[in-house]
This record gives C-alpha cells, sequence and structure tokens, in this order.
C-alpha cells in the first residue's frame, strides 16, 4: 500500500510540473505559477511522509 501511494504521488509532482509546461506553452501565464507550486507542495508531502515512515 506504501509504494502504490508513493507511485501516486510522484505521478502526480511530475504530472503537474509537465501542466506547468502546457500551461506556458498555451500562454497561461497566472496557471503556470500555481501548477509550480501545487507540484512542489506536493512533493514536500511526500518527501515528509517518506521521512516520517524511516522513522
Amino acid at each position: 500500500m506504501k509504494r502504490m501511494r508513493n507511485i501516486l504521488l510522484a505521478s502526480v509532482v511530475i504530472f503537474s510540473f509537465v501542466l506547468t509546461g502546457f500551461a506556458i506553452a498555451v500562454e497561461l501565464f497566472w496557471l503556470a505559477p500555481l501548477l509550480f507550486i501545487a507540484g512542489g507542495g506536493i512533493m514536500g508531502y511526500g518527501i515528509k511522509i517518506n521521512k516520517q515512515e524511516r522513522t
């Protein structure tokens, strides 16, 4: 179950960064920073979960 959650989180982070590039490509400059921050936040959450599981 933990492995599936990690894979899902990683997929969402990658998808968020891909959408950031797409938003820049179609000139939605207001959406790009939101997606970038969302990707960073989700990535930080995943790192936090992994650190808690190791201790």
